[in-house]
């Protein structure tokens, strides 16, 4: 009955922290992606279990089978959650259950669980294939997969051709019953680094194909459990060790607060293991007699995961966006997820020719990750709804290095990211002005062109709703500095098309001499051919461009006025 009530309590608790973000759906467009999802992870565990073949990464399989499972909750929440189908056609009968492992999210489910638990021990969370060996007589008289908990396939055969594996046992361990983990022994294996390299699948694929017999030397065996062993854990330990488990000990560690198992687990993710691990282990000593575990039964013991090197996460929206040279990026706006300490909202895919190419669109599951620097990129698309609606992205054609020098409502984007560009430190040094703050002068003053603020009066600054004297006092100041940038600079804030080693160096100190460079006269200068020599005369003899420089020339701006 201690064991129900603890059952009903962790229930209870996981059921607190559920917390689905819900698709806006038709009841019928559930049914069809629920329908097309559960189809695929029953053709993957079919796969899995049956065959041995795993023909998709343990991360994606994973975060699809949550997915799913959250969809459950959302649409059918009456209906029991789906579990993967394990069916391994095995008949075996595992002679105690196995019963699973609960998973806990975080430190705070942690800290709740363990709170008047005694005798803690925490081990890795060793990734591979749960199995069960029986020992009868001192022999190796069965060794099954996990298959549902209760019935697995007959492994014996391919056990005693796997060194690691004891064949003949005495003393307690004569006639006993073990649960543990086969897995790919690795050297070294630092798992923040290397990640889980798919590590459960190779030794599935061992065990299941024909075979394979080179493999199975790199296979080693972690007992996790002796139901009905001995009571103490020290005890326990030793004699495993004795026997020829020795991971077991080494890996077990006693703790009494959740400061301690979160060290190991931080510790055991940064450092280099004999195994690949997913996560830690955390059990109670003391476990009720073998004859009452069952699947999905363990109120003794839960699972604390790593925060995956990758997470799934669904588009929200597909967003373009549009750089000062006119360039189409595309954006994913994501439905929020944490990787690390890094909340991530959206990410960036690159050209719309990529994103065709992706076909990603709103409602699709993709494997999101931290780059170099914690940038977020996506990885892959792993799931696609049934309802392709693709956004119209802008037309490219019209927007090029020389577009929405003047504003026009169609070329609103670019028009910001050019005076983005123009008052970043490295080009006129408009401190303080940043994309907002263009976007909201635009908005009240109605710039005409990307040098109208030149003109603008601390009266009209003034005029901007919410804006505080001193801000108006900063940006006039800020302004009028700009206009003592050097002739080099300026030519940057323009855009003109020049390697940007080359500035420093531009013989050039008056506008009227670009004007009177032809494309060979360009080709001497440093780094330019004669694709960008071409595209360098167009850019001084475009009429727009001619403009703005006679404009900067009537602001008195260094190097316009002898024209």
């Amino acid at each position: 009955m201690r064991w129900v009530t603890k059952l009903i309590g962790l229930l209870g608790m996981l059921s607190a922290m559920a917390s689905a973000t819900c698709p806006a759906w038709s009841s019928v467009q559930a049914r069809q992606e629920m329908e097309k999802l559960d189809e695929k992870l029953t053709q993957w565990d079919r796969s899995y279990y049956q065959q041995g073949v795993s023909t998709v990464s343990d991360t994606t399989y994973d975060a699809l089978r949550a997915q799913f499972n959250e969809w459950q909750h959302c649409f059918t929440p009456g209906e029991e959650l789906q579990q993967p189908q394990l069916s391994t056609q095995g008949k075996a009968l595992h002679p105690i259950a196995h019963t699973g492992v609960t998973k806990l999210p975080d430190r705070a489910a942690v800290m709740q669980w363990i709170k008047g638990k005694t005798d803690l021990w925490v081990q890795p969370k060793v990734d591979g294939v749960a199995v069960t060996l029986v020992y009868r007589q001192g022999h190796l008289a069965g060794f099954l997969s996990r298959g549902d908990g209760q019935k697995g396939q007959d492994w014996s055969a391919k056990a005693k051709m796997i060194p690691a594996i004891p064949k003949t046992l005495s003393g307690p361990l004569a006639n006993s019953v073990l649960q543990g983990e086969l897995f790919w022994k690795r050297d070294n294996h630092v798992q923040n680094v290397m990640g889980g390299i798919n590590a459960r699948g190779k030794v599935a694929g061992a065990m299941m194909r024909q075979g394979d017999p080179e493999l199975l030397n790199e296979l080693g065996v972690f007992i996790w459990a002796w139901p009905d062993g001995p009571a103490e854990m020290s005890q326990k330990l030793d004699v495993l060790a004795q026997a020829g488990f020795p991971l077991t000990k080494s890996w077990s560690k006693p703790v009494k607060s959740v400061d301690e198992i979160a060290s190991l687990r931080e510790s055991w993710f940064m450092s280099p293991l004999p195994f690949v691990t997913d996560g830690i282990v955390i059990r109670e000593a003391a476990e009720p007699p073998g004859k009452y575990w069952l699947p999905g039964s363990a109120t003794w013991v839960i699972a604390w995961k790593f925060s995956p090197a990758q997470q799934l996460a669904e588009v929200k929206s597909i967003e373009f966006t549009v750089g000062r040279t006119g360039k189409v990026a595309v954006v994913l706006n994501l439905v929020p997820l944490q990787i690390d300490d890094k909340q991530i909202k959206r990410v960036s895919i690159g050209s719309v020719k990529r994103w065709q190419n992706l076909d990603v669109v709103s409602g699709d599951q993709v494997l999101v990750s931290l780059a170099g620097q914690g940038i977020p990129r996506m990885d892959e698309v792993v799931w696609r709804v049934s309802q392709r609606n693709k956004p119209q992205p802008p037309e490219e054609k019209t927007l090029t290095p020389l577009s929405c020098l003047y504003f026009e409502e169609r070329c609103r984007e670019q028009f910001i990211a050019r005076l983005a560009w123009l008052s970043s430190p490295s080009v006129l040094n408009i401190n303080g002005v940043s994309l907002r703050s263009w976007q909201q002068l635009q908005q009240h003053l109605h710039l005409a062109h990307i040098f109208s603020w030149l003109t603008l009066t601390q009266g009209e600054l003034s005029q901007i709703g919410g804006i505080s004297a001193a801000r108006v006092a900063h940006l006039w100041q800020q302004f009028t500095q700009a206009r003592q940038q050097p002739f080099s600079q300026w030519l940057m804030a323009f855009g003109l098309p020049l390697p940007r080693a080359v500035f420093s160096t531009l013989p050039d100190s008056q506008w009227s001499h670009l004007v009177a460079r032809d494309e060979l006269s360009w080709q001497k200068l440093p780094g330019i051919g004669a694709g960008r020599a071409k595209k360098l005369v167009e850019f001084v003899n475009n009429p727009q461009i001619a403009a703005l420089a006679t404009f900067l020339a009537q602001q008195g701006i260094q190097g316009f006025i002898d024209q």
